[in-house]
């Protein structure tokens, strides 16, 4: 929506200025240019990307139109996973979480949480480390490093949208330009007309650089920006996941593991203490 909400105020900022000093909106109106910028952009960006790099790119886009998922709600649904599943180990035992971690949609309490459980990348993340403390040889450090370089391979996937749509808003100003030369050769192709008639077809050219301009930093740069945001939103579940284990494996209890947890969130999606400890102690009562 604040995507929306900015064009809208960069378009009646620019153009109503425009106007407002006495300029004529119909001569800016260049379909042919916005095609050009747009061609020659869009295709050096599918020519610089895999196809799974620009589907990967255009699934990011249309998440730059909606809400976070990474709610105040879902950490505190998050955090409350996490420490059920701490608690009936400290109670019964690593291997009383075989079954939950081998099939985690059948789990009673894994069952208990649906948002959390449509997120399939965070089910297998948890689940993963789980498995690996419950069957595995590994310290606390070894899991550690394991998953610095897990969290790192997937924002460095995660940031790929970014760069690539940071990549393209840098090329459009330079297919502006084309698109603006291109109009001058034509230009020059009619200097036989009447200066009134050159003085458009110059115009018409100029409207190039323009709308490269325009169309790089008021429209496509901002996306890249909101993506870079949610790969970092993306990334701080996973970072939270992990403080939460790696107290566990230190031998902290689970309601202080889970404070752990909570401590490394934003500072928007963050509950305060009295919040957190009061749905702990309501998740023991059920």
């Amino acid at each position: 929506m604040m995507v929306i909400i900015g064009w809208v105020l960069a378009l009646a900022g620019i153009f109503g200025g425009y106007a407002a000093g006495g300029g004529h909106l119909a001569a800016l109106m260049q379909p042919l240019e916005v095609v050009m910028i747009f061609g020659g952009a869009g295709g050096a960006f599918v020519a610089a990307n895999t196809m799974h790099g620009v589907k990967h790119t255009l699934s990011g886009l249309a998440s730059c139109f909606k809400g976070s998922k990474y709610s105040k709600a879902f950490y505190m649904n998050l955090l409350g996973l996490l420490f059920e599943l701490l608690a009936k180990v400290r109670k019964e035992g690593l291997m009383s979480l075989e079954n939950d971690v081998e099939e985690p949609d059948k789990s009673a309490i894994f069952g208990k949480y649906p948002e959390i459980m449509a997120d399939h990348h965070v089910i297998e993340f948890i689940t993963d480390y789980l498995r690996l403390m419950v069957g595995g040889n590994l310290n606390a450090l070894e899991i550690e490093n394991l998953m610095d370089n897990e969290l790192e391979t997937h924002h460095h996937e995660a940031m790929h949208s970014s760069h690539a749509v940071a990549k393209l808003a840098d090329g459009m100003p330079a297919f502006g330009i084309v698109a603006a030369v291109m109009g001058v050769v034509h230009t020059m192709e009619s200097l036989d007309k009447p200066p009134q008639e050159l003085g458009i077809l110059i115009a018409h050219a100029l409207v190039g650089t323009f709308m490269g301009i325009l169309l790089s930093y008021g429209f496509v740069a901002p996306l890249a920006t909101v993506l870079e945001g949610k790969a970092d939103e993306g990334s701080k579940v996973f970072q939270t996941i992990k403080v939460v284990l790696l107290a566990s494996l230190n031998g902290f209890a689970p309601q202080v593991c889970v404070e752990f947890g909570r401590k490394v969130l934003f500072s928007t999606e963050r509950p305060n203490f009295r919040e957190l400890e009061e749905d702990i102690k309501s998740r023991k009562g059920k």
